[in-house]
């Protein structure tokens, strides 16, 4: 036998104890992507959800402009092309809608005819980034890692992110000394001129490089609490506002005081918001608790309808909020299964636990002598489990 045959052998070997932490991770990751999501129940009657994991049909729609949540996934369109989306917000499920003909959603007939609040872009046809290409590409070019836009929720290679490299604009995704990313969400370019009133922050507030090494916000030196009542001049600031938080505020205000008068008491940003300042098209990193920084008086609020993103200052609409969710359901689901265990147990008569108390006890025992006949100087094989099952089923009929 050649060496690479035991190296490939190695390569192939885990720990039970590794293989459990894959299991694990994986199922993770899956809760995560779906927020939970069982895929029981079809997710049209919730209506335009905050947040959900949707899926486009290629096999059903191959143009791209229809998509379906996790349980029409699995039901409705088992054995077909799908392309996972990750998450979409404000989406509505369109299965069996009039997009797909005259297939008809096997968890809920009968929905209205078109979703007209669904948005969809070149991801429901499988294409990303302004480079328009499927990833991963087929024909082999490697781009590596994709960030999304927090806005369009398009995806992109860090090459692509500015328009063209003769714009000078920089597309280095910012990173700390160790090249980990230090922003919380991306703006791309083509809809960074949506949100040009940040630029009416101080910088800090978006320019990711800027950050402290802890990814926060750091906007001014001085960041002691003031036990001054505010003013019709000083910004309002949110409940359970951070020091840095309320220094970006006050940091607005600052800034802009002396050049143009506020237009309601309290506004952060001293603008008359019916036109932003002329604004390069260029992609934006923003820092951590960004959204929390956000203006909410009432020009400001008014300001984001019109360019509609007021789903900014909803925590729901974060991938952060959503994934906290996720993994609340997916302790709530482990804790009702091991309670479901316990009581099923329970509810066993005498005769019944004792004997599965000693098979539990024999199996332990059985698998400790297999782990100490093994060793360490090989892998354990299927043989070796079969084997160990045999023995099991041998001593049970022995003790019949």
């Amino acid at each position: 036998m050649a060496s690479g045959d035991f190296e490939d052998d190695a390569e192939a070997t885990v720990t039970m104890e590794e293989y459990i932490e894959s299991m694990d991770a994986e199922e993770l990751e899956a809760d995560l992507v779906l927020g939970g999501d069982e895929g029981d129940e079809c997710t049209y009657p919730k209506g335009y959800m905050k947040r959900q994991a949707i899926f486009s049909c290629i096999t059903c729609t191959p143009e791209g402009n229809a998509g379906v949540c996790t349980a029409c996934c699995l039901t409705c369109h088992d054995g077909h092309e799908l392309l996972e989306l990750w998450t979409k917000r404000n989406f509505r499920c369109d299965c069996g809608n009039s997009k797909f003909g005259t297939l008809a959603c096997k968890l809920l007939p009968g929905k209205d005819l078109e979703n007209s609040e669904n948005s969809y872009n070149h991801n429901f046809k499988g294409l990303y980034c302004s480079c328009d290409k499927p990833y991963p590409d087929p024909n082999g070019e490697e781009h590596g890692e994709m960030i999304q836009c927090c806005i369009c929720e398009d995806w992109f290679h860090e090459e692509h992110l500015a328009p063209k490299p003769s714009d000078g604009v920089s597309s280095q995704i910012p990173r700390d000394e160790e090249g980990v990313p230090v922003y919380e969400d991306f703006i791309c370019q083509n809809c960074s001129p949506v949100c040009s009133f940040l630029t009416l922050y101080p910088e800090k507030l978006w320019v990711a490089a800027k950050v402290d090494s802890n990814g926060s916000a750091n906007a001014c030196a001085d960041t002691t609490e003031s036990n001054q009542t505010p003013t019709a001049s000083e910004p309002v600031q949110p409940e359970n506002s951070t020091e840095a938080e309320k220094s970006v505020l006050r940091g607005c205000s600052e800034k802009l005081a002396d050049s143009e008068p506020f237009p309601a008491p309290g506004c952060a940003i001293a603008t008359g918001l019916t036109s932003c300042p002329e604004f390069e098209k260029k992609p934006l990193f923003v820092t951590k608790n960004w959204r929390n920084m956000l203006c909410k008086c009432e020009k400001c609020l008014e300001m984001y309808s019109e360019r509609k993103v007021s789903y900014l200052l909803d925590a729901e609409d974060t991938i952060a909020e959503y994934e906290n969710k996720a993994k609340e359901k997916r302790t709530e689901k482990l804790e009702k299964q091991e309670g479901e265990a316990l009581d099923h147990f329970n509810n066993l008569d005498h005769v019944t636990k004792v004997e599965l108390s000693h098979g539990i006890k024999d199996f332990k025992e059985g698998f400790r002598s297999l782990l100490e006949s093994v060793g360490t100087s090989r892998a354990i094989t299927s043989e070796d489990v079969e084997e160990m099952f045999s023995k099991l089923k041998n001593k049970r009929k022995r003790m019949e």
